[in-house]
């Protein structure tokens, strides 16, 4: 399934598609250093946060692994409630901008509140579960030598165990390239194998006999539904929309691919005897037709699109549908592998190695595997073509899911795709970019009915639909139109690891472009002649005046103003790389020259509003102020030092709690602050096993049994944060030169990572012990000078020159945005930087000294 009407998505950029001679190489030199990351479990998993996740992007499914009836529960990730959005649920909501502006003016935070509230439109649509596959046998004594596991080596899911003398296994996995699941189960005595796989859905369905091997589950998505949230006396889902516009149709078709035994199907799904080894094939699919149409009346044939998955599937075998899926994920995940202080093996089950490692064991293989799990993550939830990983990836099991399993955007979306272009899975980022044309065209009404403004906006949550109003609850997260600016973070970022202008030019650049005409005309000028926004919230936070009032809204957050800081400076460069917009440039820089400016408070802390009020919560797990550090580049220690310091203080003083994602965005702060020791104690923390429930995150995350972060309730976005965090720990390049292991903790005496990205197109492999590099290899798609900096010595062990580096770096890629006085900062005690020549295709190996 594709995503419709992405006129801003050129089809020209497909290179980001293929996989070019450079890649390929790369990805034959790591596979051989991914053969070690399974793991496993002695018994079935007891409820959905102990089932394991696996996706080909498109088709999801939690596989529990129990004996007598087998559990897998499924998701399509275009199948959400809803219809096309009404972007203008609100028309009088602009008339209260000047009243609350007025409100602020005259400090009337209370007023100013209330008027906040007025402005505001729909909730977003839920991101629904197709249903469940029951797969039920029938035994005669109990199960031994059980074992389950997921190898993300190969994404593929295992389960076996005896009964009776006789070995059962399973063996599941969902391609991509065939866009089927495929569950195979065998018995190692002959016609030992007998079975019912029946499906079912908690949305509406039902289910009816294609063939005599083949049944469908036929259903509809919701019209509406409410998120769980909201607590009301009405419907909270409804089915019935009579403009037949809202409510997208759904099948599930599953067939008996391969079997030795006897199959007969009825209502109640395929029932198998007698065999020894067959193998299940199940396409799914839905009417969802683009952002824009609607799904049931103008949406498409889901049967016809099932139905054309299985006939294509059937004319394989399995071994060869199974060869085409490793090699397709392979072509992804090999890219990059890591070993940190040899990947030491362990026999335990991985409960019990995430209960040990709570309780002090060290576990550098543990770790090695949650940053590769993360990979493996977005691999499974977001693929080109489809639609972004949702709060949950694409696994949900629940129709009225946590925060509607939407895309949150003053956090969680973002914070899934951090790491995407550093890990070397730039593909990946393509179903976000698309998302974001989608929200622009949405966006710029809601600009213009809620703010009077050109441009477009986008507000604190969205969904499929491309919703861009802010939703209906408190200011202190409803109310926060930058959502939009801090997504045209992610297009920049695209660039600027590839360097493909066409895309810059073609698909970023409009869409920052008019993300920025918005703020111009969101901005106003204080009493002093600053640019500020108002209203102004900071994601989630309540503030404490000095006569005691606690409330949200205010003007020219820090947040706001860094993130508007970071897109005027992100076009700035655009433009100037295009050699285009002369005069847009040159306003942008006036404007940037006149934003409200960042404040040091009293405490010595980062001001997160524009006076410096105390928090009501001092360990509020946002940190949402801290935003110029990390994900952004306008404060560093090496150019800011002042400011980062501030940045350090604030962490100090917010402390190490916090929920999973929150601590996946600390250890991000802590690596761009040079902090090793504190992001691992971080990384430590989020591995925290836990088994906690609901949606009570005053005591902060963890990681559950299937080491899916714990917010808790489950959302992915922390183990994205967490592979985000070691990438940074391990690789930084934002700061005017490639910065190497800057954040190594001292608990990783020695290590190698290969495949890893950097901007301007450099690819890196690092081997290191005890804190030095020992083999460095630099690989330069793009060509031009390469500056790093790296701990220890290094000589070269190619034919090029290392010179020490001075003065400003002279690759576009790597412009300062705030130069040094003097010169090169230098990385850290203890770093060296380097400047070297390299041509585009080229490798270079250096040896430390």
């Amino acid at each position: 399934m594709r995503l419709n009407n992405l006129s801003f998505f050129n089809a020209k950029s497909t290179f980001i598609l293929a996989f070019s001679a450079f890649t390929l190489l790369v990805a034959c030199r790591t596979a051989l250093a991914q053969s070690d990351l399974k793991f496993w479990y002695k018994q079935p998993a007891r409820n959905w946060n102990e089932a394991l996740p696996i996706g080909n992007g498109r088709i999801g499914a939690m596989v529990f692994g129990r004996v007598d009836e087998e559990l897998i529960q499924l998701n399509e990730e275009t199948l959400w409630s809803g219809g096309p959005v009404n972007t203008n649920p609100n028309p009088n909501a602009k008339n209260y901008l000047p009243l609350i502006r007025t409100a602020i003016a005259n400090e009337d935070y209370k007023l100013a509140e209330e008027l906040t509230q007025k402005m505001q439109g729909i909730f977003t649509e839920s991101y629904e579960p197709l249903g469940d596959l029951i797969i039920k046998q029938q035994f005669e004594g109990q199960p031994t030598a059980y074992k389950r596991d997921l190898d993300i080596s190969n994404a593929l899911s295992s389960t076996t165990f005896t009964v009776a003398g006789v070995e059962y296994s399973r063996e599941i996995f969902i391609s991509a390239p065939d866009q089927v699941m495929m569950v195979k189960l065998k018995a190692s005595k002959k016609g030992a194998l007998n079975f019912t796989a029946a499906t079912q859905s908690p949305l509406y369905y039902n289910n009816v006999v294609i063939a005599q091997n083949q049944v469908a589950m036929k259903g509809q998505a919701p019209a509406h539904t409410d998120p769980s949230y909201m607590q009301t006396m009405e419907q909270p889902v409804i089915y019935n929309d009579p403009s037949k516009c809202k409510g997208m149709r759904f099948e599930l078709r599953m067939k008996v691919k391969e079997s030795d035994g006897k199959t007969v199907a009825d209502a109640q799904g395929l029932h198998v005897s007698g065999a020894t080894e067959v193998v299940l094939v199940l396409s799914a699919a839905t009417s969802f037709n683009g952002f824009d149409k609607c799904p049931d009346k103008e949406g498409k044939d889901e049967s016809q699109i099932a139905e054309k998955y299985l006939t294509a599937a059937q004319a394989k075998t399995y071994d060869a549908l199974k060869g085409d899926h490793i090699a397709d994920y392979h072509k992804f995940f090999n890219r990059v592998s890591l070993v940190i202080n040899g990947n030491p093996k362990t026999e335990l089950p991985m409960d019990e190695r995430l209960k040990a490692y709570a309780e002090g064991a060290k576990d550098a293989g543990l770790e090695s595997l949650y940053f590769q799990f993360g990979r493996y993550l977005l691999i499974s939830s977001s693929r080109p073509g489809g639609i972004p990983a949702n709060l949950q990836g694409i696994w949900n099991r629940e129709v009225r899911p946590p925060w509607s399993s939407n895309f949150t955007t003053n956090i969680n979306t973002q914070m899934n795709y951090w790491m995407v272009e550093t890990a070397n899975l730039p593909e990946l980022h393509t179903p976000l970019i698309a998302l974001i044309g989608n929200m622009a065209t949405t966006g710029k009404e809601t600009a213009k009915n809620f703010y009077g403004a050109k441009g477009w906006t986008l507000n604190h949550n969205s969904d499929i639909w491309a919703t861009t109003n802010p939703v209906s609850g408190s200011p202190s997260w409803a109310n926060w139109p930058v959502g939009g600016a801090w997504l045209c973070q992610h297009l920049w970022e695209h660039y600027q690891f590839s360097g493909d202008k066409e895309y810059l030019s073609k698909t970023a650049y409009p869409l920052m472009k008019s993300a920025a005409e918005f703020c111009v005309d969101w901005l106003i000028e204080d009493k002093n002649g600053k640019l500020i926004t108002a209203p102004s919230t900071t994601p989630e936070n309540i503030f404490l005046t000095e006569k005691g009032f606690k409330g949200s809204v205010s003007v020219a957050t820090t947040m706001d103003m860094a993130i508007i800081w970071d897109l005027f400076t992100n076009m700035i460069e655009a433009s100037e790389r295009l050699g285009t917009d002369t005069e847009f440039r040159q306003m942008l820089i006036e404007k940037r020259a006149k934003l409200f400016p960042m404040q040091i408070g009293k405490k010595g802390n980062l001001q997160e509003w524009y006076k410096d009020w105390e928090d009501v919560e001092p360990e509020h797990r946002h940190i949402s102020h801290l935003f110029g550090l990390f994900p952004g580049r306008q404060i560093s220690p090496l150019t800011t030092p002042k400011f980062a310091e501030a940045s350090r203080k604030t962490m100090e003083l917010r402390g190490d709690g916090g929920t999973g994602w929150s601590k996946g965005w600390k250890i991000n702060v802590w690596a761009r602050l040079l902090d090793g020791n504190h992001a691992y104690k971080l990384i430590r923390e989020q591995l925290k096993l836990t088994g906690v429930e609901g949606t009570n995150y005053a005591n902060g995350g963890g990681t559950y049994p299937n080491l899916l972060d714990a917010h808790p309730p489950f959302q992915i976005d922390g183990n994205f944060g967490g592979t985000s965090g070691i990438t940074e720990m391990l690789l930084q390049s934002h700061d005017g030169l490639i910065n190497i292991l800057p954040a190594i903790p001292d608990n990783w005496t020695s290590g190698e990572v290969k495949g890893m990205k950097a901007r301007g197109g450099f690819e890196l492999d690092i081997a290191w012990a005890n804190g030095k590099i020992t083999q460095l290899v630099v690989r330069s798609k793009l060509g031009g000078s390469c500056r790093i900096g790296v701990p220890g010595n290094l000589k070269a062990a190619s034919k090029v020159t290392l010179k020490a580096a001075k003065g400003e770096n002279s690759n576009a890629f790597y412009k300062n945005i705030q130069p040094v006085p003097g010169g090169t900062a230098i990385v850290k005690a203890g770093k060296v930087a380097f400047d070297f020549p390299t041509e585009a295709g080229k490798e270079y190996v250096f040896k430390g000294k």
